[in-house]
């Protein structure tokens, strides 16, 4: 009597080389293209599109329709933006993301402190991606909404992550990086950016003086995991005329305080010195 031979599935591949088998090439296309608009705010033509990312013009078509008939893009005349099927995907993450749950309080407790508008970001495809937003009172405000993804080298919490997270990746991501200078004030030099990056590990938080608005100013606080690893980062927004050069040290008490607080929450002990 013949045996049955029992059939198993094939494991993932678990290094990057053999991962690259397993890729389908246009469904990395598509979310190239995602990442793009998530990163563009007017939208793009299809042509735009496909010249930035390389890819042909009949491809970037047919991934563009796809997408626009699954809710994930929209078109707005001959531009096409994210569309609405994201917000719901971007609940859906944001709701199980252990992280934000934890920081609600938190933030909270550090806008009703400081009366200025604060925020949780995750490092995200090496940038900073906003996933929680507690706003002040003020009817005017700088803050950016939850799925805001800015660039590390001139926004508070990128420059966090920078210091404390990529610290030994400084060269080869601002190699990779097209480093938008945003204002008169932005670092986009490679010794500027080391430069800060010490100075932030130095006192422990990191400000954007101007370099990414003008006439706003924000600053940010490393937050740690249980293994010690940089998972987030709190930071303030406020205008300058409201967060002057002087109110410094006491905003980075505070959110040094609530970033400390947020850590050990998630089960970070702080080592004796």
């Amino acid at each position: 009597m013949p045996t049955r031979r029992s059939l198993s599935l094939p494991t993932a591949p678990t290094t990057a080389a053999s991962q690259e088998r397993y890729v389908i090439p246009n469904l990395r296309n598509a979310c190239r293209i995602l990442k793009l608009l998530g990163s563009t705010a007017d939208g793009l033509k299809a042509a735009d599109i496909g010249r930035q990312l390389g890819i042909p013009v009949t491809t970037t078509l047919r991934i563009m329709t796809t997408l626009h008939l699954e809710g994930l893009v929209r078109k707005n005349g001959t531009q096409f933006e994210l569309g609405p099927v994201l917000i719901q995907l971007g609940n859906a993450s944001l709701a199980g993301t252990e992280i934000r749950t934890a920081a609600l309080p938190v933030l909270e407790k550090l806008t009703e402190q400081i009366d200025e508008t604060c925020h949780l970001a995750i490092p995200c495809d090496d940038r900073s991606l906003i996933v929680a937003v507690q706003d002040s009172p003020h009817p005017l405000r700088a803050a950016s909404r939850p799925g805001f993804l800015a660039e590390l080298h001139c926004s508070s919490t990128g420059k966090t992550f920078l210091a404390f997270l990529h610290h030994d990746r400084i060269a080869e991501l601002h190699a990779a990086m097209r480093l938008t200078k945003r204002t008169a004030h932005t670092l986009t030099t490679l010794s500027e950016i080391r430069r800060e990056a010490e100075l932030t590990r130095k006192r422990g938080y990191s400000l954007d003086d101007e370099e990414f608005n003008l006439g706003v100013r924000c600053l940010a606080a490393p937050v740690y995991a249980s293994d010690a690893i940089c998972v987030g980062a709190i930071g303030i927004t406020a205008a300058t005329l409201r967060f002057p050069k002087e109110r410094i040290p006491e905003m980075a008490t505070a959110v040094k305080a609530a970033a400390a607080e947020l850590s050990r929450l998630l089960g970070y002990t702080i080592p004796p010195r």
